[in-house]
């Protein structure tokens, strides 16, 4: 997923340099920007107006927006009463309401539909965003303000809500350097300037190296290959140019089928290693000088506000704690995971050998080889399994999962904006049909789109004045397309992924908060993963695979022999499915507990953390450094292992329901009271033992994965 993270910006520099016609020309469109509009009276539901948005209005909106808050911030300082929670921390939450509003629209088009027009913009705004966010940080004026109150925080009679958003105003002033010297804060503003600048880089050279690998196909090279392979790798030929052939790009519907079923062995090779060096070509798009520059900047800073490494500095405001905690649960589950890893590699070379081939098996066989021991294990066959999961009936399947749990349903809206043709949208509605939120859905890869899933907000939901403003929310995906004769048909670990993120979306769309600081996934990062994994549990259920998983042809439910064949296979290949997450896991906190601000070679370090753990040379890690969005551009740094610290959460959490029900009601309001609705308003661990009633263990999650 794609936390957002709404950064707050100063203008102060840009409007000495500005010369007059400038002033003229932004003042001009600002007359016409949709940005300065009401929405609320403009838009079904008061969702962005995409259809009037334009790369244009984008620049002058934030510099509006940016102005404005820094006024609103101004008036805060300046009140001549006594500082109080309602006329400065309050007041600092419901203040940036135009800059919030542009920056989610804007951060979601950079990520989902971009263009050069948007990077450029991007590339410009990024420092500005930087320069205010520290304006606001570095103000002592406000910060002496907020100390007073949090100084006197036990007589105020607050609610839970109001001491956490004054317990974390208060810590990201101090973590935002409001205590540094005058010669450090100086530092520290640069250091947030220029790792700005890198992360939109940094994502850049992702995207348009992905993009601009092709590997065209001659009609022999189609060996091996499911017709929906060939179908979908013929339409990515037309869309490029290339009539009469096929195409495979390094989008993962399209590179992984080719790997599991393809039995051109040196295009396998080509595909793998092309995906493996993204950012690691010595060319335009090389990010090897971006991540040791970041890596570097980052222990910096972390030293400057007196942590000894970045993960010390990150790792406070989550579940963890410490670096410690993090490589500890990773070590508990690496070496089953790599023992299991290491029985599967196994089992494929002798699979190889059995076949009379003559190599080692390397990390271009083992998708294909793995789907050919799959088949002969379990009879299991991935290409047979897509034709019951149409991408239509999988959110069906989802949505049905979220009517019996709390009774919401989801209705299709025409005739709304879109940024692109392939976006529909939904108004969910609670059990009682009141209007619970929007949810966008924009599910199919594109080169104007980042690889992954995601979700994000277009509105978070908030309480003002008496009312309760409801989120707009957009689930992301890179799943596979329709063909001419074919809808979309996706493949079971797709199915999973869509369950996951559309749980990310539930946080968004069910929390009832006050403040939106403080609402849906705001929360430490290491528990946000907890809504969207514990879907996954319901995805993979037998009773709920067997309502949504019909034959696009037929509309006849997977038959239960197929069901039963997925879940006997279901810890088959999980050594490698969590050995090259737990590599990617270990890469990350190497990087971030780096004690030296100096800068590495980016290949050797990254070598030197795998050989330390072991990683079999069979197996690379899931997200290599030059290619490691999530840490380098999406505010996942020293927190990659949250995925695995919540899995332990859903695994625990879910028993709740196996030890009642599957549907069971009350467990299920009680899921939603204490975790979904709560959102970050107090400490992770107090919702999950309200909702739990004690600690996770992590057993349930060993023996989930086939690794107890």
């Amino acid at each position: 997923m794609k936390k957002t993270a709404i950064l707050f910006v100063c203008l102060c520099l840009f409007f000495i340099s500005c010369s007059k016609p400038a002033e003229e020309k932004i003042a001009q469109e600002s007359t016409q920007n949709p940005f300065f509009e009401d929405w609320d009276t403009q838009t079904p539901f008061g969702v962005p107006p995409f259809d009037r948005i334009k790369e244009a209005h984008y620049m002058p909106a934030f510099l509006k927006a940016m102005e404005e808050h820094k006024a609103e911030i101004e008036e805060i300082v300046q009140n001549s009463d006594p500082p109080s929670f309602a006329n400065t921390i309050e007041a600092m939450d419901r203040s940036g309401v135009l800059l919030k509003k542009v920056n989610y629209v804007f951060q979601n088009m950079a990520g989902a539909h971009t263009n050069e027009k948007i990077q450029q913009i991007e590339r410009e705004v990024a420092p500005l965003l930087a320069k205010h966010d520290d304006d606001i940080n570095l103000n002592q004026g406000l910060f002496k303000k907020t100390k007073s109150i949090y100084e006197q925080k036990e007589s105020l009679d607050l609610t839970p809500e109001q001491s956490m958003l004054l317990e974390q105003t208060y810590k990201g002033f101090v973590r935002g350097g409001a205590n540094l010297s005058i010669d450090k804060k100086a530092r520290f503003r640069e250091i947030n300037e220029e790792l700005s600048v890198l992360s939109v880089n940094f994502a850049k050279n992702v995207l348009d190296e992905t993009n601009a690998f092709e590997m065209v196909l001659e009609e022999e090279d189609l060996a091996g290959l499911p017709p929906s392979v060939i179908t979908a790798a013929s339409e990515a030929a037309k869309e490029k140019g290339h009539e009469e052939k096929w195409v495979i790009t390094l989008h993962k519907p399209s590179f992984i089928p080719f790997l599991q079923y393809s039995e051109k062995r040196e295009l396998r090779e080509k595909v793998s290693k092309a995906f493996a060096n993204i950012g690691n070509n010595d060319n335009e798009y090389d990010n090897k000088a971006h991540v040791s520059r970041m890596a570097a900047l980052r222990v910096e800073r972390a030293q400057l506000l007196g942590y000894n490494t970045h993960a010390d500095f990150v790792l406070e405001e989550y579940m963890a704690k410490k670096p410690e905690n993090v490589i500890n649960l990773l070590q508990q589950v690496w070496e089953p995971a790599l023992t299991k890893a290491k029985n599967e590699a196994h089992e494929f070379q002798a699979k190889i050998e059995e076949e009379g081939k003559d190599f080692t098996l390397q990390p271009w066989d083992w998708w294909y080889y793995a789907e050919k021991v799959k088949m002969a294990k379990y009879d299991l066959d991935d290409s047979a399994l897509r034709p019951y999961f149409k991408l239509e009936n999988v959110r069906q399947g989802a949505f049905d999962v979220a009517t019996k749990l709390w009774g919401i349903t989801f209705h299709y809206l025409e005739n709304m904006p879109i940024y692109h043709e392939d976006v529909r949208v939904m108004e969910v509605k609670d059990a009682d049909g009141s209007h619970i939120g929007i949810l966008y859905m924009d599910y199919f890869p594109r080169a104007s789109k980042h690889g992954g899933a995601w979700m994000s907000p277009y509105r978070k939901q908030s309480r003002k004045d008496g009312e309760n403003i409801r989120p707009v929310i957009v689930n992301v995906g890179n799943f596979t397309k329709p063909t001419a004769d074919k809808p979309a048909l996706i493949s079971f670990d797709n199915a999973l992924t869509l369950f996951h993120e559309f749980g990310h979306a539930l946080h968004g769309l069910l929390t009832d908060c006050t403040y939106e600081s403080l609402s849906g996934t705001d929360v430490a990062t290491d528990f946000v993963e907890l809504p969207s994994q514990i879907m996954e549990n319901w995805a993979s259920d037998p009773e709920v695979i067997k309502a949504y998983a019909r034959h696009y042809q037929t509309e006849e439910s997977i038959p239960d022999q197929l069901i039963a064949k997925i879940k006997k296979a279901g810890t088959f290949n999980q050594g490698f499915a969590n050995v090259e997450y737990l590599a990617s896991c270990f890469l990350d906190m190497d990087w971030h507990t780096l004690k030296e601000a100096k800068q590495m070679d980016c290949t050797a370090f990254e070598n030197a953390s795998m050989n330390k753990i072991g990683l079999v040379t069979q197996i690379i890690p899931r997200w290599k450094s030059t290619y490691f969005t999530h840490i380098f551009a999406d505010g996942y740094s020293s927190g990659y292992y949250s995925y695995l610290w919540s899995e332990v959460l859903d695994a625990d959490a879910f028993q709740a329901f196996k030890e009642t029900s599957l549907f069971d009601q009350e467990t299920a309001a009680a899921f939603r009271k204490n975790i979904l609705e709560k959102g970050g308003t107090e400490d992770p661990m107090t919702l999950y033992l309200r909702f739990r009633g004690a600690e996770p263990k992590i057993d349930p999650f060993l023996k989930r994965e086939g690794l107890k």
